[in-house]
């Protein structure tokens, strides 16, 4: 840490001295910072605006590789943020919404889209002042950044950052025309392949210190229109500026699972694929701008436009070339970065920084963990009851096994709830908290609570379990046949419920509104069970085929399948509903009203 500060500042007092000792590189810094401020307004406009609609675009309409190329070109030419493209996606593959393939069309498509941002600096940005346009943006911008309206002051910061971009634009102009008469900065230019591969550095470079290639773009393009950068160098460094940017990308899949890191991977590789491809043919691709340009009646020395087209093309080319082997490249990064099994298990699947960046995917996020937290409590439930879950799931006659069964399955259930399903419900818990502190729809909020719910049911099955198993263990063995049959019944009606719920699991049900149904159906039948065994009980004690001692040991340990039952089902029923608050409000006003069914605290 204190090496990191004094690297810090070292950099903090080299800046500003330059800004102390240079006028114009002042001006051009200033240029870079107002660009670089309009760019995260830009974004957060956009991410404020959208109100999940971007989100819910991106879900509809990405099902195919086209589509997802096309989704990733039309939203990064609107919002001319690749970057804020890039973590959306990351973001709905960490949460399991998109598939590694559909992700990586929308990156390819992001870096087509960004293209557009080149060709507006070069036609308009670097043909006339900006600043006319700027103020009155940043004008209006300011004045809707303070309405209490969302979508206003969402719009005005989307204002307010076009201003700023302008205005960034024309300081760097300005500082590299003051340049001209203090020093002529062509003197370090550099040619051949040494300039080629210096020059790409330096791209690279300036876009991950400024963490935006669209910055790189216009501070070359205003060097570039100022004569202060050679035609030859500005080509290296858009060349360079391409595989810096995969930088955001690679920053956003440290926070995500390993869909998220695959699609940061996909990236890097994208990227310098393309920019190998535009170093080796740069002068076929020179002499096609060339040739495009006479076509077009262009001006020979009208490097900007020509900067913009050769970035466009070398773009293109890389999509031409990777998009055939999109599908090899999938499974080659799921083949190099393997999910591990063993931690598979135990820790979270989906929750993660970069699926908190949106109301949609932090939902579909929480509601996919809750989903793996009921598949470990299965584990611990099935293996509670003495029973596998194999044997739950796809036993022919699940009573006839459970009643022929006497295996005795040795568990800790206290050791196992803290190893697989306590850290996925802290971690639950921990999310949706931090969720809650950031803006999100009413409809969202409500479904983070139905979930918070459905993941502290599963836990309260466990519980009533671990108490269930106490003398189950004894009983289920035991040589009176009568005590025996009860407790079998006991399991059997756990791991019916067990059973039917799991059909749930993993979304496979056609609509939620008729599961939601089922469940009612299913906590019926438990009812009735339930309610049977009062007087069976009685009956067993009068013919005295069981003792007083085992009377109430059955008629507690009923209660304790009874109250698993009940949040086996009411967790599935939140985690259902869930899904869709406003056609789950419905149903439930439909619904068959349980209300034979106890209410278990949190």
């Amino acid at each position: 840490m204190n090496y990191r500060r004094l690297v810090l500042a070292g950099i903090l007092g080299l800046l500003a001295y330059a800004l102390w000792a240079s006028p114009e590189f002042k001006q051009i810094a200033a240029g870079v910072a107002i660009f670089l401020s309009g760019m995260l307004s830009l974004e957060n406009g956009f991410r404020q605006f959208t109100g999940g609609f971007l989100e819910k675009v991106l879900r509809r309409t990405t099902d195919t590789v086209p589509k997802s190329l096309g989704f990733g070109v039309l939203s990064t030419a609107i919002m001319q943020s690749s970057s804020l493209v890039s973590v959306i996606t990351i973001s709905f593959l960490s949460a399991g919404l998109l598939p590694l393939i559909t992700g990586i069309g929308i990156i390819f498509g992001a870096n087509l889209g960004t293209t557009t941002g080149a060709w507006l600096f070069a036609t308009v940005g670097m043909k006339m002042s900006l600043s006319a346009f700027a103020l009155p943006m940043l004008v209006f911008g300011v004045v809707l950044s303070f309405q209490r309206s969302g979508a206003l002051k969402a719009g005005g910061a989307v204002l307010a950052g076009l201003g700023f971009l302008f205005l960034g634009i024309d300081f760097m102009k300005e500082g590299f025309e003051s340049y001209q008469s203090a020093v002529d900065l062509r003197e370090y230019a550099m040619t051949g392949l040494a300039g080629l591969l210096v020059y790409t550095a330096l791209g690279i470079l300036a876009t991950v210190v400024m963490q935006s290639s669209h910055a790189t773009l216009a501070l070359t393009l205003a060097g570039l229109a100022t004569n202060q950068i050679t035609y030859e160098n500005a080509l290296a460094l858009a060349i360079g500026a391409n595989i810096g940017t995969t930088v955001t990308a690679l920053i956003g899949g440290l926070g995500a699972n390993i869909a998220g890191k695959r699609l940061a991977g996909a990236h890097l590789l994208f990227n310098v694929t393309t920019a190998v491809i535009a170093l080796v043919l740069i002068e076929p691709l020179r002499w096609s701008v060339d040739s495009l340009s006479a076509l077009m009646s262009m001006p020979d020395d009208d490097y900007t436009v020509k900067l913009a087209m050769f970035h466009t093309l070398f773009n293109c080319l890389g999509v031409a070339v990777m998009l055939p082997l999109i599908s090899q490249m999938s499974r080659a990064l799921e083949r190099w970065m393997p999910e591990r099994a063993e931690e598979a298990a135990a820790q979270p699947r989906y929750l993660n920084p970069a699926a908190m960046d949106s109301p949609d995917s932090a939902n579909a996020a929480v509601r996919r963990e809750v989903w793996h937290l009921f598949d470990q409590a299965f584990i611990i439930l099935a293996h509670g009851l003495h029973l596998h879950r194999e044997q739950i799931r796809n036993c022919d006659d699940l009573e006839v096994m459970i009643n022929n069964s006497r295996e005795r399955i040795d568990i800790d259930i206290d050791l196992v709830y803290r190893q697989r399903v306590k850290r996925l419900y802290n971690a639950i818990l921990d999310f949706i908290s931090g969720r809650m502190t950031r803006a999100s729809p009413a409809s969202s909020t409500e479904s983070l609570y139905r979930l918070q719910h459905a993941a502290a049911e599963m836990v309260e099955a466990i519980k009533h379990v671990k108490h269930l198993r106490k003398n189950l263990t004894t009983y289920m063995a035991a040589d009176n046949a009568a005590i025996r049959k009860e407790y079998n019944d006991l399991r059997l009606r756990v791991a019916m419920v067990l059973r039917e719920t799991h059909r749930f699991y993993e979304g496979r049900f056609d609509d939620p509104s008729t599961a939601i149904l089922e469940l009612d159906e299913i906590a019926v039948s438990a009812r009735v069970d339930r309610e049977s065994m009062v007087a069976r009980v009685t009956k067993l004690l009068g013919a005295k085929r069981i003792d007083s001692a085992m009377a109430t040991s059955l008629l507690n340990d009923s209660a304790y399948a009874s109250e698993t039952v009940d949040a086996i089902l009411t967790g599935t029923r939140e985690l259902l509903t869930a899904m869709d608050v406003e056609a789950a409000r419905t149903t439930e006003a439909l619904s068959v009203s349980d209300e034979g069914q106890a209410e278990v605290s949190i």
